[in-house]
C-alpha cells in the first residue's frame, strides 16, 4: 500500500462569521452609516426596476436587490484613494464607493437633509442607465459600464470577469505609487470559470499586487445554479490554487463582510499580496427585471422566500434597534427619505404626459456625432519635433532592423519613468525572441516584467494599468496570432474604453507584435494583425517598413494618449536599411503616409515589408508605378490627402498586402477607396493578396499561400497589360500601342426600322437596361453629311441609350433618309454585323428564346478543337431580322492554353 499524505494549501482559507462582539465594536455611527447607504441604493435599484418597467430604461436592469449588504459592507473599510471596479450587475457597487466618497462622517441622515452631492450623483447615476447626457458617460455607457474616477470607481463592466484583467493592472500602479492604496475587484460566480480570471489571480498573486478579489456568490449564473457549472462550489477554494489567502462569509449580513473586508485591506496595506473574499449573497430579482427567478422555473418560491428573511437590510436594522442605537421609526423614516430623494430625482429626467412617463427630450445625447470620443484628438502629439527622412536633422545611415527597436526603447525608458515593457520571456534570451529588449532587463530590472503565458491576464493587466492613467505599458505579444487569444480585452476592453465611459478616458498603451508569414511557423504563429485591429474603433495602427520610421512612429505611439499597435514585420528584422545614427529623439506624425516611389502608371498602396518589394519590382520591371507606403492603418489614420493625390494623378490603385485573401486589411482599404475616388478611377481598386487558407508551415505550401516578389512582379506585369482587376494606366499601355488613353469600348450602335420594336426588344428579351432617349435632329445645311457621312437630309428621329449587364451600351437609332436602305444587312454584306451575348448556360437560354418565339439558326456549333476550343455558338434573329449571337465557354477557350493574355470576358468584366 502506498503512503498517502494529506497537503494544504500554502496560503489560509477561512470562514468569517461576525460575533455580537464585532458589532459593539464597530459602533453606532460607522452601522447607521452603512445602513443609510444600504436604504439609498435599494431605493435606487427599485427606482431603475420602475423605469425599466415603462420602458424608460433602454437595455436590460440587472438589478442588485438582495445583494447590497455584500458592497456596502466591504467598501465601507476603503479609503477615499482606494479603488474598486465592477461586474456587469454593479449599480450597488458603484454607488457604495460613491457614496463612501462623498459621505462625511458628521452626516447624521437621521436628521439632516441629504447632501447635494450625494444627490447630485444619484441624479448622474441614475441618468447614466437611462442613456442620458447628465450621466457620468455621457450617456454611452448605461448599466453595465458606470465609471467615475474620480470617485475610485475604475467601471462595471458587461462581461462577464471582463474587469478583472484591468483591475489587476490598476492594483500593480498601486503598488508601484507606494501610497497603500488597495483595489477591490467585484465579480459574480459565473466569472470564476472564465480565463481572464484564473490568469489574473495568478499573476496578482505571483506580484503580491494589493487586490481582493471579492466573488459575490449569488447562486446563479443566469439560471444555472453552481452545482451545474463546477464540483467545487465554493468560489473561495480557488485561493489555494494560486496561494492567496481566502475568506468565506455571509454576505447578507454586512458587518460580517466588513470584518472580511477589514482584514483583506489590512493585509494588502501590509504588503502581503492579494486576497480573495467570497459573499454568499442572493438576488432577489430575476437575472434582469422585476420578475422573480421563480417565474422562470429555476428557482422555488420556497427558497426565495427564505432568502428574504435574510435580507442585509433588516439584517443591519435589526440588530441596531435591539442594541438600541435606532428606532424602528427612524429605520422607516431613513427607508421614506431615500424612496423620496430617488423619487424627486426620477421626476427631474422625466416628465407626465396624461399618464404615461417619458424622458426629458433636452437631457438625450447629442445624435449628430454619436462616433465622438472613439478616440483622442492628438492634442497631446502637438508641438513635436516632427522629422522625415529626406529632411532629417540628424546623421542617418544603414543600420540594422532590429538595433532601432531596443535603442528607441532604451532612450524612451530613460526620459520616461512611466514607460515599462511586458510579455513572454522579454527579460530573457538577451532581449526576447527578437532581441527588441536588449540591455533593457540590465538598465530597468523592474521595469521589464516577463509574464506567464496568460495573455488574456497580462494585456488587459497593461490596460487596466494605462487606464489608472500614471504608468504607460509596452505590451509584447511573441506573434500576432496571440491577439485572439486574448481578443476580449484587446477589443471589448481597451479598444472602447474612452468612448464607452464618455470619451475622456485616455488609454495610452502600446501593443508592439510581429507579422511572422513566410517563417515557416504555421498557420497559428503567421497572421497579419492589421485587418483584424482595423475592424475595432480606438485602435491605432502603425506599420513601419524601415529603421527611420520605425523610430519616428514608435515615438509617436509612446507619447499617444491612444492604444497604439506597432506591428513589425519578421522579414524586417534582419535587414538593414535608413535610419539614424545619434538621434532617436524624432517624431513622425501619426496618419502621414509615404511616397516610397514616385510614379505615373498606377497607385500601390501598401505597408511593412511589402512596401520594399513593392519598390524592387517595379525596378526591375521598369514600372512607373508609384509605392504608397501607408504607415498608419487605422480608419482615423489614413493619409487622404497622399493617397487621393495619388490616385488623382494615375488614376489606377491597387492594394498590395502579403496575408490571406479573408482575414483582411486590403478588403477594408480598396471599399473606402473605391467610395472615396470613385470618380478618379478608371478601373475598380485591385489588390494583391494571398490566398483564401493560412500559410502552412510546409515550404512550398507557405509560398503558395503569401505574397512574394514573383507575386508582386506577376501582378505588376498584368495590370500595364490590362488583363488584372487593377486598371490600365490613364496614359495608355507604355507596351503596346494604339490610341492614347484608349479603355475600351463604350457603346454600339445600330439603326433599327422601329425603335420601340427594337427597345422591346432589348429590354424585354435580351434583358437589357433603359436609360435616356434624344431627338429628333434634322440639320438645314450640310451638318449632317459632314458630321454622319449620311444624306444631308437626314432626320434622326429618336435615340436611345441602353445597358445590357456587364456587356456594352447600345445606342439604338431610328432614322429616314431619301436614300435610306431598308433592307437589314447580312453578315455576308459589307457593313454586315452583329452583336454577340455571353450566356453561362447555353441551353436554359436557347429554351427563353424559343419561348419568347425568337427565330434560332440552327443548333449550336461547339468547338473541340484549336484556339476557340471549349466555345459554343449560334445565332438568332431579332424581329427586324438583325443577326445576334449567343456564346458560351464556361471552362475558358483552347488559346488560353498558350498565352497568360486573355480577352475581355463579361463574366468577369473587371480581370
Amino acid at each position: 500500500m502506498p503512503e498517502l499524505n494529506d497537503l494544504k494549501y500554502a496560503a489560509p482559507w477561512q470562514e468569517i462569521r461576525a460575533v455580537p462582539e464585532d458589532w459593539d465594536v464597530l459602533g453606532a455611527a460607522a452601522l447607521l452609516r452603512m445602513l443609510h447607504h444600504l436604504h439609498l441604493v435599494r431605493s435606487f435599484e427599485e427606482t431603475v426596476l420602475k423605469l425599466s418597467g415603462e420602458g424608460l430604461v433602454h437595455g436590460p436592469a440587472h438589478s442588485s436587490i438582495g445583494q447590497e449588504g455584500a458592497a456596502v459592507g466591504a467598501v465601507s473599510v476603503l479609503r477615499v484613494s482606494d479603488l474598486i471596479s465592477g461586474s456587469h450587475r454593479g449599480h450597488h457597487q458603484f454607488l457604495a464607493k460613491c457614496l463612501r466618497y462623498l459621505d462625511t462622517e458628521d452626516y447624521d441622515p437621521r436628521c439632516a437633509t441629504l447632501p447635494a452631492a450625494i444627490n447630485t450623483m444619484l441624479y448622474r447615476t441614475l441618468a447614466e442607465i437611462m442613456g442620458l447626457a447628465p450621466g457620468f458617460c455621457k450617456g454611452r455607457g448605461g448599466s453595465m459600464h458606470l465609471r467615475w474616477a474620480e470617485a475610485g470607481a475604475l467601471g462595471t463592466n458587461a462581461i462577464v470577469g471582463g474587469g478583472v484583467p484591468l483591475a489587476t493592472g490598476t492594483a500593480w500602479a498601486c503598488k508601484r505609487l507606494g501610497a497603500g492604496d488597495v483595489v477591490f475587484t467585484f465579480l459574480g460566480d459565473g466569472a470564476v470559470n472564465i480565463g481572464a480570471v484564473p490568469e489574473s489571480l495568478n499573476l496578482a498573486s505571483l506580484w503580491s499586487l494589493p487586490i481582493c478579489f471579492f466573488m459575490e456568490n449569488n447562486g446563479y449564473a443566469v439560471a444555472t445554479a453552481v452545482a451545474e457549472q463546477m464540483r467545487e462550489v465554493r468560489l473561495s477554494s480557488r485561493g489555494g490554487a494560486y496561494g492567496i489567502p481566502a475568506l468565506r462569509v455571509d454576505g447578507m449580513n454586512p458587518v460580517a463582510v466588513r470584518l472580511a473586508a477589514q482584514m483583506a485591506v489590512k493585509a494588502m496595506r501590509a504588503g502581503g499580496g492579494p486576497y480573495i473574499i467570497e459573499a454568499e449573497v442572493y438576488r432577489f430579482f430575476h437575472h434582469s427585471g422585476a420578475m422573480p427567478g421563480s417565474a422562470f422555473g429555476y428557482r422555488t418560491k420556497d427558497e426565495e422566500a427564505a432568502w428574504r428573511t435574510r435580507d442585509p437590510l433588516t439584517c443591519l436594522a435589526r440588530g441596531m434597534i435591539e442594541r438600541r442605537w435606532l428606532t424602528e421609526e427612524e429605520d422607516a423614516k431613513l427607508r421614506a427619505g431615500a424612496g423620496s430623494v430617488m423619487q424627486e430625482i426620477a421626476s427631474r429626467l422625466t416628465e407626465t404626459k396624461g399618464d404615461k412617463r417619458t424622458i426629458v427630450p433636452s437631457l438625450w445625447p447629442d445624435p449628430s456625432n454619436p462616433d465622438r470620443g472613439v478616440r483622442g484628438d492628438l492634442s497631446e502629439l502637438d508641438d513635436l519635433r516632427y522629422e522625415e527622412l529626406a529632411s532629417a536633422s540628424g546623421k542617418t545611415g544603414t543600420v540594422k532592423f532590429t538595433d532601432v527597436i531596443h535603442r528607441v526603447m532604451a532612450r524612451r525608458m530613460e526620459e520616461d519613468g512611466r514607460i515599462f515593457c511586458i510579455g513572454e520571456d522579454i527579460h530573457r534570451l538577451r532581449g526576447g525572441t527578437n532581441g527588441a529588449t536588449r540591455g533593457l532587463a540590465e538598465r530597468f530590472p523592474d521595469r521589464i516584467i516577463g509574464t506567464p503565458i496568460a495573455e488574456q491576464g497580462f494585456v488587459g493587466f497593461a490596460g487596466g494599468v494605462a487606464i489608472e492613467g500614471h504608468f504607460r505599458p509596452v505590451v509584447e505579444f511573441m506573434y500576432a496570432d496571440f491577439s485572439l487569444v486574448a481578443a476580449d480585452q484587446l477589443f471589448n476592453q481597451i479598444a472602447k474604453a474612452r468612448h464607452m465611459f464618455g470619451g475622456d478616458t485616455p488609454v495610452p498603451l502600446v501593443l508592439r507584435t510581429k507579422c511572422a508569414l513566410g517563417t515557416g511557423y504555421g498557420s497559428q504563429h503567421s497572421m497579419d494583425p492589421a485587418g483584424l485591429y482595423a475592424l475595432w474603433p480606438g485602435w491605432r495602427i502603425v506599420a513601419p517598413s524601415t529603421p527611420f520610421d520605425y523610430v519616428g512612429l514608435m515615438n509617436s505611439a509612446l507619447r499617444c494618449n491612444d492604444p497604439v499597435l506597432v506591428i513589425e514585420h519578421v522579414d524586417l528584422y534582419s535587414s538593414k536599411g535608413p535610419g539614424p545614427l545619434e538621434d532617436f529623439d524624432y517624431y513622425i506624425r501619426l496618419g502621414k503616409a509615404q511616397i516610397a516611389r514616385a510614379g505615373h502608371a498606377f497607385t500601390v498602396l501598401t505597408y511593412l515589408a511589402m512596401t520594399p518589394l513593392a519598390v524592387r519590382a517595379a525596378d526591375e520591371l521598369g514600372i512607373d508605378a508609384e509605392v504608397v507606403d501607408l504607415r498608419s492603418l487605422d480608419r482615423a489614420g489614413l493619409d487622404w490627402e497622399t493617397i487621393g493625390a495619388s490616385i488623382r494623378k494615375t488614376r489606377t490603385a491597387v492594394v498590395l498586402e502579403q496575408g490571406s485573401w479573408t482575414a483582411s486589411y486590403g478588403a477594408i482599404l480598396a471599399d473606402e477607396v473605391q467610395r472615396r475616388f470613385f470618380e478618379h478611377l478608371d478601373r475598380p481598386v485591385g489588390r494583391i493578396h494571398g490566398g483564401e487558407a493560412s500559410p502552412n508551415v510546409s515550404k512550398i505550401l507557405e509560398r503558395a499561400a503569401i505574397v512574394d516578389i514573383d507575386t508582386i512582379r506577376d501582378a505588376f506585369t498584368g495590370i500595364m497589360a490590362g488583363r488584372s482587376r487593377c486598371a490600365q494606366p490613364r496614359t495608355g499601355n507604355p507596351l503596346s500601342g494604339g490610341i492614347p488613353g484608349l479603355r475600351g469600348t463604350d457603346h454600339i450602335g445600330v439603326t433599327v426600322p422601329d425603335l420601340a420594336q427594337a427597345v422591346e426588344f432589348f429590354v424585354n428579351v435580351i434583358g437589357c437596361e433603359p436609360f435616356y432617349e434624344l431627338g429628333p435632329f434634322t440639320a438645314p445645311d450640310d451638318w449632317m453629311a459632314t458630321h454622319l457621312n449620311v444624306h444631308p437630309r437626314t432626320v434622326m428621329k429618336r435615340l436611345k441609350f441602353l445597358r445590357c449587364r456587364h456587356g456594352s451600351n447600345f445606342e439604338l437609332f431610328e432614322y429616314s433618309a431619301p436614300d435610306q436602305n431598308t433592307r437589314q444587312p447580312k453578315n455576308s454584306d459589307i457593313g454586315g454585323h452583329h452583336a454577340a451575348f455571353y450566356v453561362d448556360d447555353m441551353d436554359a437560354a436557347l429554351d427563353y428564346l424559343r419561348g419568347r418565339g425568337i427565330r434560332i439558326l440552327g443548333e449550336p456549333t461547339v468547338r473541340t478543337t484549336g484556339p476557340s476550343a471549349g466555345q459554343s455558338w449560334v445565332y438568332f434573329l431579332a424581329p427586324w431580322d438583325m443577326q445576334f449571337e449567343l456564346v458560351s465557354y464556361p471552362g475558358g477557350k483552347g488559346y488560353e492554353r498558350e498565352t497568360a493574355a486573355r480577352l475581355w470576358h463579361p463574366a468577369h468584366p473587371t480581370a
